[in-house]
């Protein structure tokens, strides 16, 4: 039996190819194990920060491939068609991380009512997030178009939420404006919405493109929006913290340089552009640093006891995915040829901010 697997060159994520590679039937499935025939997921930006961050972040090593490539993780649905492990049957449906392909071969471990876990050799080393699965049955939350939600931003809304509480621990480091590059991406609109929404005194600004302004405009939830090339009409006098979701260091360094020591946080969260670079060039205002998201957690884990996190995120998910329907069109496509289509408009940066999509490697 045979399992399509969707792979990109680590060095030259413009060569990609869709290939056959043998999967186990159940009677040789290691014991205690799962296949999984992966049915539908979402591909956003984000994946392809994924890949860029492949090597740095070990998201490479979760789905083997041949030497000098890699499958990008994304997230979605299974459905158990092989079981070896008796406390899970056969028709289960998981919700996690799952390779761009159509099967997945899972080492189920620390299983519980509600999840759990790929115990493979091959996927430690990584957040608990990363190999964690949902059992979801009948759940409504997963079902239809609120499912496609879930895969679409959940786990983007979770980094936006974590970023968010961040900075509200940190008094916004003394800030009374927060600016959002790559305005118009999923993580930076959650962020924008929490902050519109439950930060009195912030103000939100949103860094964009040109043809992407009016789309950032009519969400709402920024008070202000501002192209790339305009970034120097900014009010450099006040305080101000950078959450970077582009990872350009041209525009980095044109705020840094803009607000001077004004600027008192600059977080680096994502890399939607691919021709960010990083120079070594001190900046004046705060040093650029990493957001790492893991930290956060383990950090607000133990402030708030256990499901704490889980329990303040629904309920600020709550609160953001009725907005979803107004924001987002989403369209659904199956098969190699579709994939890699998306896959190819989403690297050059021809998806429009208000498509989302669904993907199946299936025909």
């Amino acid at each position: 039996m045979q399992s399509n697997d969707f792979i990109v060159a680590r060095q030259d994520l413009e060569t990609c190819r869709t290939i056959s590679t043998e999967r186990p039937d159940r009677d040789a499935l290691p014991s205690d194990a799962l296949l999984v025939k992966v049915d539908r997921f979402a591909f956003t930006a984000n994946n392809i920060t994924y890949a860029l961050l492949g090597e740095q972040l070990k998201y490479w090593q979760l789905f083997p491939a041949p030497d000098g490539f890699g499958i990008i993780p994304v997230w979605g649905f299974g459905d158990v068609i092989a079981s070896r492990n008796p406390a899970v049957a056969e028709g289960e449906r998981l919700f996690g991380y799952f390779p761009m392909a159509t099967h997945l071969c899972i080492e189920a471990a620390d299983i519980s009512k509600r999840s759990l876990r790929d115990a493979a050799a091959h996927r430690q080393g990584v957040a608990p997030v990363y190999n964690a699965y949902a059992r979801i049955g009948g759940d409504a939350a997963f079902a239809g178009r609120q499912g496609d939600h879930q895969a679409l931003l959940r786990p983007l809304f979770m980094l936006s939420f974590l970023v968010d509480d961040f900075l509200a621990e940190q008094m916004h480091f003394g800030a009374t404006t927060v600016i959002l590059s790559s305005a118009s991406s999923k993580t930076a609109f959650g962020l924008a919405h929490l902050l519109h929404t439950q930060r009195r005194g912030i103000r939100v600004i949103g860094l964009t493109s040109p043809s992407n302004a009016a789309f950032v405009r009519s969400l709402g939830c920024y008070d202000e929006v501002v192209t790339y090339d305009a970034v120097d009409t900014l009010d450099a006098t006040t305080r101000a913290a950078f959450v970077d979701m582009a990872g350009h260091a041209g525009l980095r360094a044109a705020l840094h340089r803009h607000y001077g020591d004004n600027l008192v946080y600059s977080g680096r969260v994502g890399l939607t552009h691919q021709d960010g670079s990083d120079d070594a060039t001190p900046l004046p205002g705060a040093r650029p640093s990493w957001f790492f998201a893991p930290d956060q957690i383990r950090k607000r884990a133990k402030a708030w006891g256990p499901g704490g996190v889980e329990t303040r995120l629904r309920a600020a998910w709550r609160d953001f995915a009725p907005r979803l329907d107004g924001w987002l069109t989403i369209t659904d496509a199956r098969g190699p040829e579709a994939v890699r289509r998306v896959y190819l408009d989403t690297l050059n940066g021809r998806v429009p901010p208000h498509e989302a999509h669904m993907l199946t490697m299936a025909d």
